[in-house]
C-alpha cells in the first residue's frame, strides 16, 4: 500500500478499491534504488509509510521531506515538508539548475528563509529529492547522494585490515565483523553474527565500552597469541543515546608502535643537540679560550683583543703564517655586540679570479652559465648585522679592492649581473703576512684600503717570541690528539721541552702542533722524549734534529740545508712547509681535504702553497 501524497491521477491505487495490475511508480522506484535501501529503510520510508499524527512523527515530517520527480519532472509524490507548494516548487526549480551543473547536493530557502538541503537520489524511472532542514541534516543521506562511489568507500572502511570493523550493539551482541576478522578468528562469513561479543572476540572489551560510554584508544590486545593495538569508541544517534560500539585495529602489533615511538624520539633527541650545538656557538667565548699562552707577549694581545671587540673599528690582524689570526678574529667576533649574528670568513687567497666579485658580491639569477636560478647571496651580503672576516686580504686581486673599497665607504654594493643597490652593515676583520709597506710602495695594494681595513691593527707574536708558551700548546696538542684518536693523552719528558723550545720555529704554532702529533704516533712509550722527533726517516727540511752536546745552546739547522741558506727566516719557512707539504701529498695519494687536516692548514691556504710550488703542474707532468 503506497502512503505517499501523489497528484491526482498519479497512482492508481489510491482509492484503495482494489489492487491495481500496474505498480505505483514509487514502488519501482524502490526497486531499482536497491543500493540506498539501507539509507530509506532508516531515515526516509517511516515518513513515507505512516500517517500518524503522535508527536514524533509529526516533528520529523516537519525537519523533512521527500519529493519524486518522474522522468519528464513532474511531480509523482510528495511527502512531509516537501508538500508545501510553494517550498516544492522551489526544489523543483533548483533541481533543474542542479541538474545542468550536475550537482547532487544543494540548498533552497524554506519557510521563514530556513536554509532546506536538498540530496538527489536519481534513477531511471524517477528522481527522488530529499529535502531536510539544516538543523536535521542527514549525513548518511548526504554522503550517499552526494558521492557516486559512496558504497566503495564503504567497502574500503569494512575491509581495509587497518580501518576494519567489528560492530555491537547497546547489549553487546555483534552485529557486524568484517571479513578479515572473521578470517582472523576462523569464523564462517557471518558465524559471529547475534553471538555475544565475548564469545565471538577474544578478550573482547566491547561490552565495557556499551556499558561505560567510554572510548579505549591505543590499548594492546590479546588475540589467539598476537598482540594488537586497537581502539574501541561507543556509538551515540542523532538523540545522544547509546546504541553500540565499535572496535578497529590500529596497528598490527605493538612494535610499529615502538618503532614510530622510536623514531619520534629519535628526531626529538637530535633537535635537542642541534639546539644546545646551537647554544654553545652563540653563547661560548670562542677565541680567547683557544688562544693558550701566559707569556707576556700573550697577555699584551689579550688584552689588545678585549679592548678593540667592542668597538665597531675594522680591525687588522698581521703576524706571520701559524700564529693563530683566525682564532683571533673569532675572539673579537664573539666578544663584540655582534656576537648573536654570523661571522662570515673570506679567504681572498683561494678565491678564483673569474669568481671572486660573484662569492663576495653575489650574482642576480641568470647573470652567467651555471649561475643558480634564483641568483645568490655574496659573502658581503650574508654578513650583514654580524662580521666579515676577510683572511690573506694582502692577496686580493687590484680591480676586486677598489668595489671592495666603495662597500666599505659607504656599505653598499651590486651584484653580478645587476644594478640595485644592496647595502650590508658588518664589522670587518682583515688578516694578511703580507708586507703591506712593500706592497702599497710596490703598488699592488691600495693605500686608501689600507686605512681603511686597518683602523686597528694587532699583531700576534710569533712562536719563538714566546717560547714560554711552549709546554702549555703541547699538552694543548697532544690532549686534542687523544681525543680525536680514542688514546690515552702522551706527556714530553723535560728534555723534550727544552728540545722545542731551542727550535726556531718558522711554521709557529702550526708547524709546533704537527711535529708534535708526529712523535706521538712514532713514539714508543706514554712519554715523548727528545729522541723521538728523530726517529722518523725524514727528508731534509722536514722536521728539525734533536740537539748534540756540540751545538745544544745553538739554534738547529734543518737537516741537509747548509748555512749559507739560512740568511732569511722566510726562505726557511718555505722549505719547512714545502717539504711538509710534498710528504703529506705522497702519503694521502694527493687528497687535499687529508693533508690539510694533517697539516692543521685550512684547504684554502694549501692549494695557495701547491700552486706557489708548483706540485699540480709536476704532477700533471
Amino acid at each position: 500500500m503506497c502512503h505517499i501524497a501523489h497528484p491526482p491521477g498519479n497512482c492508481e491505487n489510491k482509492g484503495l478499491q482494489r489492487p491495481s495490475p500496474r505498480r505505483c511508480p514509487i514502488s519501482n522506484w524502490l526497486g531499482v534504488f536497491t543500493d540506498y535501501r539501507p539509507v530509506f529503510n532508516r531515515s526516509i520510508m517511516p515518513a513515507m509509510e505512516t500517517q500518524d499524527t503522535s508527536g514524533e512523527t509529526a516533528s520529523l515530517n516537519d525537519l523533512r521531506g521527500v519529493l519524486v520527480l518522474g522522468p519528464d519532472g513532474k511531480q509523482l509524490a510528495a511527502n512531509g515538508i516537501a508538500l508545501q507548494p510553494e517550498l516544492a516548487r522551489s526544489i523543483e526549480t533548483a533541481w533543474q539548475d542542479a541538474r545542468r551543473r550536475q550537482r547532487r547536493l544543494f540548498t533552497v530557502d524554506g519557510p521563514d528563509n530556513r536554509p532546506i538541503v536538498v540530496v538527489v537520489l536519481p534513477s531511471p524511472d524517477a528522481t527522488v529529492l530529499v529535502a531536510m532542514e539544516r538543523d536535521s541534516r542527514d549525513a548518511l543521506i548526504e554522503f550517499v547522494g552526494a558521492v557516486d562511489f559512496a558504497g566503495d568507500i564503504l567497502a574500503h572502511f569494512l575491509t581495509n585490515p587497518f580501518e576494519a570493523l567489528s560492530v555491537v550493539d547497546r547489549d553487546a551482541i555483534v552485529r557486524y565483523m568484517s571479513p578479515v576478522h572473521e578470517r582472523f578468528f576462523g569464523l564462517r562469513p557471518g558465524g559471529g553474527v547475534g553471538r555475544h561479543t565475548t564469545e565471538v572476540i577474544e578478550n573482547s572489551r566491547l561490552h565495557e565500552v556499551v556499558k561505560s560510554g567510554k572510548a579505549e584508544i591505543g590499548l594492546l590486545h590479546e588475540m589467539r597469541g598476537i598482540t594488537r593495538v586497537v581502539s574501541r569508541n561507543p556509538i551515540r544517534n542523532s538523540r545522544g543515546e547509546l546504541v553500540g560500539a565499535i572496535g578497529q585495529i590500529m596497528f598490527k602489533g605493538p612494535e610499529q608502535l615502538q618503532t614510530l615511538s622510536n623514531e619520534v624520539s629519535k628526531l626529538k633527541s637530535e633537535v635537542a643537540y642541534y639546539r644546545r650545538e646551537l647554544d654553545d656557538l652563540r653563547n661560548r667565548s670562542y677565541g680567547l679560550d683557544q688562544m693558550v699562552g701566559e707569556s707576556l707577549a700573550m697577555q699584551r694581545l689579550k688584552q689588545q683583543i678585549v679592548k678593540v671587540a667592542p668597538l665597531d673599528v675594522p680591525v687588522l690582524l698581521t703576524g706571520e703564517s701559524g700564529t693563530g689570526k683566525e682564532l683571533a678574529a673569532h675572539a673579537i667576533h664573539k666578544l663584540s655586540p655582534r656576537r648573536d649574528d654570523t661571522m662570515v670568513m673570506v679567504n681572498a687567497a683561494a678565491l678564483p679570479a673569474t669568481l671572486v666579485e660573484s662569492e663576495l658580491f653575489g650574482y642576480e639569477a641568470g647573470s652567467f652559465t651555471g649561475a643558480e636560478r634564483k641568483g645568490r647571496k655574496g659573502k658581503i651580503e650574508q654578513a650583514d648585522r654580524g662580521s666579515l672576516f676577510f683572511d690573506e686580504v694582502g692577496d686580493m686581486p687590484a680591480e676586486v679592492q677598489v668595489k671592495l673599497l666603495r662597500v666599505l665607504q659607504d656599505g653598499t654594493f651590486q651584484r653580478v649581473g645587476g644594478n640595485e643597490l644592496h647595502r650590508s652593515n658588518f664589522r670587518l676583520i682583515s688578516a694578511s703576512n703580507r708586507n703591506f709597506e712593500a706592497m702599497i710602495a710596490e703598488g699592488s695594494f691600495r693605500l686608501d684600503l689600507f686605512y681603511r681595513i686597518g683602523g686597528v691593527t694587532i699583531r700576534l707574536p710569533a712562536l719563538r717570541e714566546r717560547l714560554e708558551d711552549i709546554p702549555l700548546l703541547v699538552d694543548l696538542a697532544l690532549k686534542q690528539f687523544a681525543d680525536r684518536h680514542g688514546q690515552r693523552a702522551k706527556k714530553l719528558s723535560a728534555d723534550a721541552i727544552s728540545f722545542l723550545q731551542g727550535q726556531r720555529w718558522p711554521g709557529n704554532v702550526r708547524q709546533l702542533i704537527h711535529t708534535v702529533e708526529r712523535a706521538a704516533i712514532f713514539s714508543e712509550s706514554d712519554v715523548i722524549e727528545s729522541n723521538d722527533f728523530g726517529t722518523i726517516d725524514l727528508e731534509p727540511g722536514q722536521i728539525l734534529p734533536a740537539p748534540t752536546a756540540e751545538h745544544a745552546d745553538s739554534a738547529p739547522i734543518p737537516l741537509g740545508v747548509g748555512p749559507q741558506e739560512h740568511t732569511r727566516v722566510s726562505s726557511a719557512v718555505e722549505q719547512v712547509e714545502e717539504q711538509m707539504i710534498r710528504q703529506a701529498m705522497a702519503k694521502f695519494n694527493g687528497n687535499k681535504k687529508r693533508v690539510a687536516v694533517e697539516l692543521g692548514i685550512s684547504r684554502s691556504y694549501l692549494y695557495k702553497r701547491l700552486a706557489q710550488i708548483g706540485f699540480g703542474a709536476e704532477s700533471e707532468t
